[in-house]
């Protein structure tokens, strides 16, 4: 992913609750860093041990679920698609509709703080997609593509 660019806006817990539906113990994000609407954006998530999941993901040996950093791209990207829709996005939800080409490389722990960066490939219409990079400092964690629809409800 290209580095190269000039840095985007920054959008607090309290923005990112105004644009997607999700709150904890499912809200996934922190606060969301270069953000580029019909773009990019990277989401960060500072993982504690606090986390509910941790309890029975592994009692010993905590780790966070794979399907919860691909959630975090996912809320990612949807804070993305509602911040380039604009007003317009107001009443609207963001669905997965594909998940591709995951990997998991490294276990997430608690004390690490999760940059998920997330680059639009390609919009038509109400389908979006996505290429996502979760990392810890500057290892790769994991990885996807997916794409998802925003409804009008």
């Amino acid at each position: 992913m290209d580095t190269e660019q000039p840095m985007g806006k920054t959008l607090d817990v309290n923005r990112i609750k105004e644009l997607i539906p999700h709150r904890y113990p499912f809200l996934m994000i922190d606060k969301l860093v270069d953000v580029v609407p019909d773009v990019r954006a990277t989401g960060i998530k500072n993982v504690t041990f606090n986390e509910p999941y941790f309890q029975g993901h592994f009692p010993n040996r905590p780790i966070m679920p794979g399907v919860l950093i691909i959630e975090a791209m996912a809320q990612t990207a949807g804070v993305l698609v509602m911040e380039t829709i604009g007003a317009e996005a107001e009443g609207r939800l963001v669905y997965f509709l594909s998940i591709d080409s995951a990997r998991f490389r490294k276990p997430v722990t608690p004390g690490d703080r999760l940059h998920v960066r997330v680059e639009k490939i390609r919009n038509r219409g109400d389908v979006w997609k996505f290429k996502g990079e979760a990392k810890v400092e500057e290892t790769l964690m994991a990885e996807a593509v997916f794409s998802a629809m925003i409804t009008r409800e």
